[in-house]
């Protein structure tokens, strides 16, 4: 056993053959000795690198992600005695573990609500606690935010060091939290006259919920936070502290204490050549002015090069998906869920190979109509040079009627 704890390479290969036999039926007792004893040794990110060897051998994300409770929660105990690292109060990682608390402390509320209801006789009217709940399960839709920040900054991140598991595996796992807390709230949503029926109703969805986004604080406080702060730059930790006010908090404000190195504190905006012109066949347009139009445009552009990788979005106020400059220079598969790659790669490989030139989708997000297209970008000869998504939000315009031939301005002026 000695050698093995002194040799990484055959640790981790130890770790990938213990993680299998756990996958293949074996008891968490069987394996528990010889794994302990291992992980006691392992570092954060040599858990990654296992995960990441797995999936270079074949096994697929979604074999990892049914494995990845039953590990964690086999080494839980041991990870959680390794050191946190120290980082200042409002560093990102010191940010994400203040939110972590809150989320704890929001999902203790719906357990205690959820305890509450079914101490109450069957009959009786399910009031207070019911009230609970509903406010506990609509403040952990903040989690969202929590896990975009995560899976659109330091996945990203991550992956330019050529660790790329956390972003296929953790990013599945936190879609089954969205989809667990996104069941409870159409649970909660339904009329409960009786506590007995609703506790019997809620029940099994707030377990899941719980249970979902539990396991996942654990295992970025136990794994991703820990292996982040041994792989990451003080310039990529300000890159990071830069970019999240873009997807918002989670329950909570960052603290004050963190500032990024001075190297970034200047970086504030993008810097362009001013005055100079970007000629066109039909006109030119300096940065400025082009800048300014595509910030104006009532439709959200992204274009992913003929190399499937992000390499520009417009930005204006009011985009209907959250982009962050991270994602520039991002493979496209890795700016989504694991679910939709497949859509994603099928039609990147229709539009590379000609068979076709338009994708579209529509959905109805937060009450709002949004109308996602995707459009094979060609030069005059026919060569692929990308895709452009164009997202625009329809609402407005669906609920025109008849004809506005004289001026009216739909805002007042100033």
């Amino acid at each position: 056993m000695s050698e093995l704890i002194d040799n990484r390479a055959k640790r981790i290969q130890t770790l990938k053959e213990i993680v299998q036999k756990l996958h293949h039926g074996a008891k968490p007792e069987e394996v528990r000795s010889q794994l302990t004893e291992i992980v006691r040794h392992a570092s954060p990110g040599e858990i990654a690198a296992m995960e990441q060897q797995l999936m270079a051998e074949g096994v697929t994300v979604n074999e990892i992600k049914s494995m990845c409770d039953l590990h964690a929660a086999v080494v839980q105990d041991i990870l959680t005695k390794q050191a946190e690292g120290d980082v200042p109060p409002g560093h990102p990682v010191d940010t994400f573990r203040v939110e972590n608390e809150a989320i704890r402390r929001t999902l203790d509320d719906l357990s205690k609500a959820m305890a509450d209801l079914a101490a109450l006789s069957a009959d009786a009217e399910p009031g207070l606690p019911l009230r609970r709940a509903r406010q506990a399960a609509n403040d952990l839709m903040d989690v969202d935010k929590h896990y975009q920040r995560k899976e659109n900054l330091l996945f990203s991140v991550l992956e330019r060091h050529g660790i790329t598991g956390p972003s296929k595996v953790m990013w599945g796992k936190d879609d089954e939290a969205r989809g667990a807390l996104k069941t409870l709230q159409v649970t909660l949503r339904q009329s409960y006259a009786k506590a007995g029926h609703a506790a019997a109703a809620l029940k099994p969805a707030a377990t899941a919920a719980v249970e979902a986004i539990g396991s996942m604080i654990d295992k970025e406080e136990t794994i991703l936070l820990p292996m982040s702060l041994q792989t990451l730059t003080e310039d990529e930790w300000g890159q990071i502290w830069q970019q999240s006010p873009e997807y918002g908090w989670c329950l909570v404000e960052p603290r004050a204490g963190y500032a990024p190195p001075e190297s970034l504190q200047a970086q504030e905006t993008v810097e362009l050549p001013h005055g100079r012109s970007v000629a066109f066949p039909a006109g030119s347009l300096t940065f400025e002015q082009l800048v300014g139009v595509f910030s104006t445009l009532p439709v959200d552009l992204t274009f992913v090069d003929a190399e499937d990788r992000v390499r520009f979005f417009s930005e204006s106020s009011g985009r209907i998906f959250a982009r962050s400059r991270a994602i520039i220079g991002r493979k496209v598969q890795h700016c989504h869920p694991p679910d939709s790659v497949d859509v994603v790669e099928r039609i990147l490989d229709d539009f590379r190979s000609g068979r076709q030139s338009v994708a579209e989708f529509w959905i109805n997000l937060h009450g709002r109509f949004v109308h996602i297209r995707y459009f094979a970008v060609r030069d005059p000869k026919g060569e692929y040079l990308g895709t452009l998504e164009v997202t625009q939000d329809l609402t407005p315009l669906r609920a025109l009627t008849g004809e506005r031939r004289l001026l009216q301005y739909d805002t007042p002026g100033t």
